[in-house]
């Protein structure tokens, strides 16, 4: 038997005889067995068995390392046995695909088993000195792009840094890296935040908090709860959004460590303890020693027009700008320039499929945001238009629309709508909207992907008839796409690709 789990607080600890169940066989569960395996810990494996190919390879290598891979329904309906008794575990270590009402789940919670988040396991697999610290983000909307924001800021400041979490590299692959990183920006979603209790980042972020996974977290309540766990134990900063104000309450809520600020940051003219806009200068009035008097120049608008892959000319939309000034925060709570931070805006491009813009032929803007998997997503895209024709649908994941659809009314040429929920969309724009043309596409079903394109092609083509000179076709679906597509990207790609047949255009 390893250490109690009370004293497995980083990765010298003794780990040898540790009892772990591991939930899940996708990215993060791999890297969870494997990790543990490494440390000499007892591994059991669960997943429903639906597995791809590299899953299927991944089984194989935990099985050969020793571990107990128990794959099909009947392994995940109730807690697992051996030997006709109940199987003995020290810890749960859980992937964010795993609901708390998870069978297995409750039934380990009501056995008094710890359940660990792979961001828990991989906070105690840091080494006992010298670890990097890390900073970490969550928030509905944002995330990714603002912890790639923050780690181009760390890296032009000559750090060795890397993004992680949601994005990228899975964290425990990070702090377990044979060439140690200086710092680590960490994204956080509140599926992974809810099962993570030790955690004491440098400085956190909640971005925002809208309506999402409240079919996972059960309410919005919930769901906000465990978006607020960020800021536990935060040591340097915690970072809130001054146009959110249930960010600020979070922070106001939580526990953290002695001497620990609160730091806004806002679209507006920043206040004391903040960071913001001053015309179009990024200014610093948190990190300046006459911050009453006085503010720092971060960077400027012009600094970030390029990072959508525009040519400079267009003014940044909105929700990068708060992005980039969140980030901003947070790595100057890490002790980094202006200069440095600047140039990291500089250097910084926006993912695929946020406000990418797929082509502009006879006066129309065809731009695909199918990373909107969600209404508060897709509102950022949508306020940045006047006058757009809106392709939606999919997934609300339990969300409503009704907000979305008056405020954005005024801006709607038509809508052209898919997937599972797409009726619901329909009847909030018909609420609100009434005037404005909907066309159902009539597809709810996953199909194969030739099936896919022929939708989409039909899409698009509705678009360009009910489209006029000077409008947007924007394909900001404030839904998720795995009712019909791999991915929101898969779904970008076949909208982007259905433009340019409509256009002639050879294949991006």
């Amino acid at each position: 038997m390893s250490a109690p789990l009370s004293e497995l607080t980083h990765r010298d600890a003794d780990w040898a005889g540790l009892r772990a169940l591991v939930t899940g066989l996708g990215v993060t569960g791999f890297a969870a067995a494997d990790a543990l395996m490494q440390h000499e810990a007892q591994v059991t494996v669960l997943d429903v068995g639906n597995a791809s190919e590299t899953q299927e390879t991944q089984a194989g290598i935990l099985g050969i390392l020793g571990a107990d891979v128990r794959r099909g329904p009947e392994h995940v309906d109730a807690w697992p046995q051996h030997d006709g008794a109940p199987l003995e575990v020290d810890v749960v270590v859980t992937s964010p695909g795993w609901r708390p009402d998870h069978p297995v789940l409750a039934s380990a919670l009501e056995r008094g088993i710890p359940v660990w988040s792979e961001i828990e396991l991989a906070w105690r697999l840091r080494p006992r000195v010298g670890a990097a610290p890390w900073l970490v983000v969550t928030g509905t909307n944002g995330k990714t792009s603002t912890v790639q924001l923050l780690t181009s800021m760390l890296q032009a400041a000559g750090l060795r840094a890397i993004a992680t979490g949601n994005v990228g590299t899975p964290v425990l692959d990070a702090v377990q890296h044979p060439d140690p990183y200086d710092v680590v920006a960490v994204e956080l979603s509140s599926f992974q935040l809810h099962f993570t209790h030790t955690m004491s980042p440098l400085a956190s972020c909640v971005l925002n908090l809208a309506p999402d996974h409240v079919d996972w977290h059960g309410s919005l309540e919930a769901y906000a709860a465990d978006k607020a766990r960020i800021y536990a134990r935060t040591q340097v900063a915690c970072v809130y959004n001054v146009q959110d104000p249930q960010t600020e309450a979070m922070v106001e809520e939580a526990e953290v460590v002695e001497g620990c600020r609160a730091i806004g940051f806002t679209l507006g003219t920043p206040g004391l303890s903040m960071v913001g806009l001053v015309d179009d200068v990024l200014a610093d009035r948190a990190f300046v020693e006459e911050r009453r008097t006085s503010a720092a120049e971060l960077g400027t608008l012009e600094d970030l027009a390029r990072a959508s892959g525009g040519d400079g000319t267009a003014a940044p939309a909105p929700h990068l700008v708060a992005n980039a000034l969140a980030a901003a925060a947070l790595a100057r709570a890490a002790g980094i320039t202006p200069a440095a931070v600047r140039e990291g805006m500089r250097a910084f491009r926006s993912d695929a499929h946020r406000m990418s813009v797929v082509a502009e032929r006879d006066g129309l803007t065809w731009v695909d945001d199918s990373k909107a998997t969600n209404p508060h997503a897709a509102l950022a895209a949508l306020r940045a238009y006047p006058d757009i024709v809106w392709v939606a649908g999919g997934q609300l994941k339990g969300a409503e629309v009704d907000d979305l659809a008056a405020e954005v009314a005024p801006r709607l040429r038509a809508v052209v709508l898919l997937g599972a929920d797409r009726e619901r969309i329909a009847q909030a724009v018909r609420r609100h909207a009434p005037d404005v043309p909907v066309h159902d596409a009539g597809v709810t079903d996953h199909g194969d992907m030739a099936a896919l394109d022929r939708v989409m092609d039909d899409v698009v083509a509705r678009c360009a008839s009910l489209a006029q000179p000077g409008d947007v076709v924007l394909l900001s679906p404030a839904a998720a796409s795995l009712d019909m597509f791999p991915s929101y990207g898969s779904r970008g790609d076949v909208f982007a690709a259905a433009v340019r047949r409509h256009l002639g255009e050879a294949p991006a």
